[in-house]
């Protein structure tokens, strides 16, 4: 069992150092290729997107919600209960308007050709 233990300390190590890699990697692409689009190279295909993301202020959408019911569905502002009570129509996007925030996350694409 102390075998098994040690290894798994060690890959959880070998696993963070990995992540902080790419990590790096990923900001020095971003750096280097600015604009979202496809790039293509010899033996590889870069693709940048844009990804919008929603940070929802509590107080703002509690208080444009037209029923405090609803607000009991929620109990605080989670992006994906939102979008699931605007799919089946309990909310919709003009009520949504000014109770959150947009942020655009780059997303890193490769493939091998």
């Amino acid at each position: 069992m102390e075998q098994q233990i040690a290894r798994y300390f060690e890959l959880k190590q070998l696993l963070k150092q990995a992540e902080e890699e790419v990590d790096r990697l990923k900001a020095e692409l971003l750096a280097a290729y600015e604009a979202p689009g496809t790039y293509v190279s010899d033996e590889y295909k870069l693709v940048i997107s844009v990804q919008e993301r929603r940070d929802y202020d509590d107080n703002r959408l509690f208080h444009a919600l037209p029923d405090k019911d609803v607000w009991r569905l929620l109990s605080k502002a989670d992006t994906t209960k939102i979008a699931g009570l605007v799919k089946l129509s309990i909310l919709n996007e003009q009520i949504l308007n000014g109770t959150y925030e947009v942020r655009h996350i780059p997303q890193i694409r490769i493939s091998k050709k």
